[in-house]
């Protein structure tokens, strides 16, 4: 009789396991998805002549950045007019840095517009003397 009731509780363990594995498991919780986001982005350099000629303007880019958060490619979308603003401003932003948009738990590249500006500064630099010397003596 020991023996009996020893076998129905066993195989009332074994049952209750078999039917706990068939109820439904709940789905897993979705892996949030995540937008780009800007980690070192320095303003690009400015040209000296063209900061001390008050030459300033925008620039928009159009970039993607990769899975590896580094833009991968860059291209002028909208010159500022001046060739030398838009190459300063192409070259500055290739070495920012992002974390990269996420879709489930998986970085996928992003792409973006950035506006650069470029403002002649408030009050001439001193370097700007050294460079009117040097043009006024041609060189």
């Amino acid at each position: 009789m020991v023996l009996s009731r020893l076998r129905i509780a066993l195989i009332s363990g074994v049952l209750a396991s078999a039917m706990a594995a068939c109820q439904p498991q709940p789905p897993p919780a979705p892996v949030p998805t995540t937008e780009l986001l800007a980690v070192d982005t320095p303003p690009p350099g400015y040209p000296e002549e063209l900061a001390c000629d008050n030459v300033g303007g925008q620039v928009v880019l159009a970039m993607t950045v990769g899975v590896d958060g580094k833009p991968s490619s860059v291209e002028v979308f909208r010159s500022s007019g001046n060739p030398a603003l838009d190459k300063a401003a192409q070259e500055g932003v290739r070495g920012w840095t992002f974390k990269p948009a996420t879709r489930a738990g998986q970085a996928q590249p992003s792409r973006l517009q950035v506006p650069v500006n470029f403002n002649p500064p408030q009050m001439r630099p001193q370097s700007c003397f050294v460079l009117d010397e040097k043009r006024r003596r041609g060189g």
